[in-house]
């Protein structure tokens, strides 16, 4: 039967996509705008949107499984109408189409951010507040509140379970994702400045390898939290310049002077027509919590994240073999062999 994935030209989409196609499962994908990331695939395509509940319906028609993924980030705190548009009202539409057409199995990729972070001091897994107030960055609050629209569907008699992935990092990054073009910058010495602080980071095939086992024996309205290994930027920095033979950023703020020089950051970044990667939230992040339990997806799925150099070394090789990188070493291949 078919599998349906929403958001297939996303960066776990891309792989996901891949992976449900090396099992021999017949695939479907959601196209809105983009095709590049999945062009040349076995997979059908279909147009649509989910904001456009009828297109959905027309997607998900014979569908076994729907994985979601479609969502818009945002490193902003002024991006709520577009959040509640897509990532809420969206997924209120994906809910209900499956709803409508007799989807088995809905799998929904909710964030890390959908939860509370703190306290920071305590371990941080699938029990966690979700961060529905307005105190919170929009994109954090709009995972919050979608998972309730699956939630709501769950009580209409959808199965459906969730997926909390950490910060997401691996191959078939085509867009490239907000930390995908903060390697790139650390690669082609282009980010003059490092930050304190860190994130979990997980590797992309991990996350899919976990979403597919779950999709095969969780129980109906399961959650998983998919987490890897907390690093900080500076030893991020470190890593990719051994790696790349590139020199890392030497100076590193403290995270309470960034947030000063955010202002600057941003004028500096519309004036040169990009997305600035510092930001109130992304520094926010930056101090997120770094004891993230994956237990329950160990327990139940057998997951097991691989070592974060591993993902690291990977995810450099493949912006080289996909001509966004330019190789200055060949430490990336020697170490992949």
């Amino acid at each position: 039967m078919t599998v349906v994935i929403t958001g297939a030209t996303g960066h776990i989409g891309a792989n996901l996509v891949r992976s449900l196609i090396e099992k021999g499962r017949p695939t479907r994908c959601l196209v809105h705008v983009n095709r590049r990331p999945i062009d040349g695939l076995d997979t059908e395509m279909v147009q649509g949107d989910v904001g456009d509940l009828e297109s959905l319906c027309r997607a998900f028609e014979g569908a076994e499984v729907v994985y979601h993924l479609a969502a818009c980030i945002s490193l902003s705190m002024d991006d709520w109408p577009l959040m509640e548009a897509v990532n809420v009202n969206g997924t209120r539409n994906v809910v209900e189409a499956c709803l409508r057409t007799k989807v088995r199995r809905l799998i929904h990729f909710s964030s890390i951010h959908a939860f509370v972070q703190e306290p920071l001091s305590a371990p941080l897994d699938e029990s966690r507040e979700l961060a529905e107030s307005q105190q919170y960055p929009p994109y954090d609050r709009s995972k919050a509140i979608g998972e309730g629209e699956v939630r709501r569907g769950i009580e209409r008699g959808l199965d459906a379970i969730i997926i909390n992935p950490t910060g997401i990092i691996g191959p078939h990054d085509y867009e490239p994702s907000y930390f995908g073009e903060a390697l790139l910058s650390i690669a082609q010495h282009k980010l003059p400045a490092l930050v304190t602080g860190g994130f979990d980071w997980v590797d992309v095939r991990d996350v899919v390898a976990g979403a597919m086992r779950a999709e095969e024996v969780a129980p109906a309205g399961a959650r998983y939290l998919l987490s890897g290994h907390w690093v900080t930027a500076r030893d991020i920095a470190a890593m990719v310049a051994e790696i790349t033979g590139t020199s890392a950023p030497g100076l590193v703020f403290p995270l309470w002077m960034a947030r000063l020089g955010v202002p600057i950051v941003k004028a500096v970044s519309r004036l040169n027509g990009r997305s600035p990667l510092y930001t109130s939230v992304s520094l926010r992040a930056l101090r997120s919590n770094r004891h993230i339990s994956h237990e329950k997806a160990t327990r139940e799925l057998g997951y097991q994240p691989r070592p974060f150099r591993e993902t690291l070394v990977d995810t450099l090789r493949w912006f080289e073999e996909n001509g966004q990188l330019t190789p200055k070493k060949s430490a990336a291949n020697k170490e992949s062999r």
